[in-house]
């Protein structure tokens, strides 16, 4: 269930849009432009689109800083980790007050694994813009991959203070007090998450780990049922639903999920317990 957290969160990689440089472009620089700072580009070509106006070198310092800023998205959408680091990095050294690819970095080191780097990132991000509600919900997430829960739920909940309308904080208080608080108020945050847009498997899914917990496996069923019509091969939502089902007695049915649960991740069961749900 942990892994499944960082793609319920909200986006991470944040595209910061670079004016217009100093200098009248040319019309291939122009161009170079338009592509470098277009998300909707592929990665390769906005990769050399960015590169082609870094090496002409006619930008000033904000919009040379901003075009490794997307350089560096459009890596991390590769998944090149590595380059994306460090071409946030660079945007980092020509703009240290560059918030957004400081969140950036942290997010890249965060995939990587990198936790403690990630919230050194995230911890300069916050204190540059406290209210960068995006930059706590990052935090959060590297604090639930190190096993602070407590930390992580006090970042998530401060996003959702600073933002209300943020699934991806809703979404994330609800998984942890699903996991380790109170089942009532694990349901009315994931209530909140969902009413926020955080329509995704890994919500249902908390949500329903909340029911059972609670002892209402018909309810944790039909969010079980959710979850997995959005993501088929989700382990946990099949074994919850599998211990959901066995508790109505519906004996055949619950042992195959479990089954089915058990063939996807050999660990399912250990995590389950851990949460003691068994």
């Amino acid at each position: 269930m942990l892994r499944t957290r960082l793609a319920a969160a909200a986006p991470v990689l944040v595209l910061l849009l670079a004016p217009a440089t100093a200098q009248k472009p040319k019309e291939g620089q122009f161009r170079n432009i338009e592509l470098c700072n277009d998300a909707s580009s592929l990665p390769e070509t906005r990769i050399e689109a960015c590169s082609a106006f870094i090496k002409a070198g006619r930008g000033g310092p904000s919009s040379l800083a901003i075009a490794y800023n997307n350089r560096g998205i459009a890596y991390a959408a590769k998944a090149d980790y590595d380059r994306a680091v460090a071409d946030f990095g660079s945007a980092i050294a020509i703009d240290p007050a560059f918030v957004k690819s400081l969140n950036n970095r942290g997010a890249t080191r965060l995939k990587k694994g990198e936790y403690d780097a990630a919230i050194e990132d995230f911890d300069r991000a916050i204190g540059l813009q406290p209210a960068y509600a995006g930059a706590f919900v990052n935090r959060a997430e590297a604090w639930l991959k190190k096993g602070d829960y407590a930390r992580a739920e006090g970042d998530y909940a401060a996003a959702a203070q600073l933002n209300a309308d943020m699934e991806g904080a809703w979404s994330g208080l609800c998984w942890i007090r699903a996991v380790a608080g109170d089942p009532q108020a694990a349901m009315q945050t994931c209530d909140k998450a969902i009413g926020a847009g955080a329509h995704t498997a890994s919500t249902y899914d908390s949500r329903a780990l909340a029911q059972l917990k609670a002892g209402r496996p018909d309810a944790a069923i039909a969010d079980y049922d959710a979850a997995l019509r959005i993501d088929p091969k989700l382990a946990s939502a099949l074994y919850g639903r599998g211990l959901a089902k066995l508790r109505r007695g519906k004996t055949s049915s619950g042992e195959e999920d479990i089954a089915a649960a058990k063939a996807l991740r050999i660990d399912i069961a250990a995590e389950f317990a851990r949460y003691a749900v068994q």
